[in-house]
């Protein structure tokens, strides 16, 4: 595995129809804590930088149902796209898979004496929310996002 230089990471943009570019190196998105504050709402910030998490069955785009794609709300990277949104009755926007493998970072959470997987942003490390097993087919995995994470594009045909 080859090491990438310091403050650099391999992401996939959004390219032609909505689909994934080839992967990129680009700079991490790092801002002060004051900078975050200033450009996400208290809710944004909150559940993005502090971790947290909005109530089940609040989050404004849990019933979109629109074509296009979700972004994370810090930096724009493509995160999620609606055709592998799907109903998993747990209150938050579920997804089989992410946008690109890339784009997503995954890290070990046992906060609250639990044993989950983290969801973070890879380009600017935003918290997103967790994946978990019991989604359906074809990956069987279950994206668990916070909509205040999220910013949705939609697709012109």
């Amino acid at each position: 595995m080859s090491k990438m230089p310091s403050g650099k990471v391999i992401v996939r943009l959004l390219g032609a129809e909505g689909k994934p570019t080839a992967p990129e190196t680009v700079d991490r998105v790092v801002k002060p804590d004051s900078e975050w504050q200033r450009l996400l709402t208290p809710e944004q910030y909150r559940v993005t930088r502090g971790k947290g998490t909005e109530p089940a069955f609040c989050g404004g785009l849990l019933h979109n149902k629109e074509a296009g794609v979700y972004k994370c709300v810090g930096c724009g990277l493509p995160l999620f796209a609606s055709a592998a949104k799907f109903e998993s009755g747990t209150g938050w926007p579920s997804f089989f898979q992410p946008f690109a493998a890339e784009n997503i970072t995954e890290r070990v959470d046992r906060s609250y004496g639990m044993n989950r997987v983290e969801i973070l942003c890879t380009l600017c490390g935003a918290h997103l929310g967790h994946v978990f097993d019991d989604g359906p087919p074809p990956t069987h995995q279950r994206y668990c996002l916070n909509s205040a994470s999220l910013v949705f594009e939609q697709l012109t045909q």
